[in-house]
């Protein structure tokens, strides 16, 4: 049964049911991330966070909602449109900046006020434009932000972080292909975790833990560039994960990245974790896979002046 069947009828699917059918629940879903409500790609699992997500958006059309898709609400995913039901008021502050960059790019945002955008740029200062992005060095920006409700993207992290690897795993990579560079782009591939699990404290400690595949670069010929580097799947198993870079110089990145996105300072590291775990949808199911989008500061400046 399609959306479009329960829209022409009087008749509601009650949420429990769509894990039976998941054409319906996929198309649902779809619809959802559209509207910048629910992330890619849809799975027809319609598991707690999708519940929560069309939920939120049935409360926010003003639509009566008690866990079934009503005739009204298939009309409004049907019908609507993303800058009608969720339109934002953009400026040309940073926030502002990253979210114009991400539509222009294709990337999804996420417009629901409270749930949270994770947005790396490397090679950026903290006023949001291109630095000289020099190896070795602290020098890219970790940034979260969310929309208000009146549609205007809230600032709730900016610190500086590396998305490269350090001098040291660049020389001495764990991989034989070379050291791993993280491919620009758009993953839904971290869960809240422990970095080395296997270790005691600080070495030990929360995290945004690499739970599915991304993209990466190999740096066999050890320059420290992208450009001229084949790319690879990392799976989940890989540890490219979001962590603490524990107060290390900001001018020597050293042994704290092999790969990962790491922020430098510890108290602004915990303050990341506590931010994303305010999240709606990790309230609802502590499993959640965070949507992480990493973009260069030097296109950002390009695409969005």
């Amino acid at each position: 049964m399609p959306l479009s069947t329960i829209a022409a009828g009087s008749a509601s699917v009650h949420v429990s049911k769509l894990g039976q059918n998941i054409a319906l629940a996929k198309e649902i879903q779809t619809r959802l991330a559209l509207l910048g409500c629910l992330d890619p790609p849809a799975d027809g699992q319609f598991g707690s966070a999708s519940r929560l997500t069309l939920a939120r958006y049935a409360k926010h059309r003003g639509f009566g909602f008690k866990d079934a898709v009503t005739p009204q609400i298939a009309k409004g995913l049907l019908t609507d449109k993303a800058d009608a039901v969720l339109p934002l008021k953009l400026g040309n502050d940073f926030a502002s900046r990253m979210v114009r960059y991400l539509h222009a790019k294709g990337f999804f945002v996420a417009r629901l006020p409270g749930f949270l955008n994770i947005v790396y740029v490397e090679g950026t200062d903290k006023s949001g434009r291109h630095n000289a992005d020099k190896a070795n060095v602290f020098n890219d920006r970790r940034t979260v932000f969310h929309f208000n409700a009146k549609g205007v993207p809230v600032l709730d992290l900016n610190a500086l972080c590396t998305t490269e690897p350090g001098r040291f795993f660049t020389i001495n990579p764990v991989n034989p292909d070379g050291a791993a560079r993280i491919a620009f782009g758009q993953y839904k591939a971290w869960t809240v975790g422990f970095h080395h699990p296997e270790l005691t404290a600080p070495r030990k400690h929360e995290a945004l833990v690499q739970s599915a595949t991304i993209k990466v670069f190999r740096d066999k010929n050890k320059d420290g560039i992208r450009p001229g580097d084949k790319q690879f799947n990392a799976g989940s198993g890989s540890g490219i994960n979001q962590h603490s870079g524990h107060n290390q110089s900001p001018a020597d990145i050293g042994k704290m990245s092999a790969g990962c996105l790491v922020g430098q300072n510890d108290a602004e590291h915990k303050k990341f974790m506590k931010i994303v775990k305010t999240d709606p949808r990790f309230a609802a199911n502590h499993g959640y896979r965070f949507i992480t989008t990493v973009i260069a500061g030097d296109d950002l400046d390009k695409v969005v002046p």
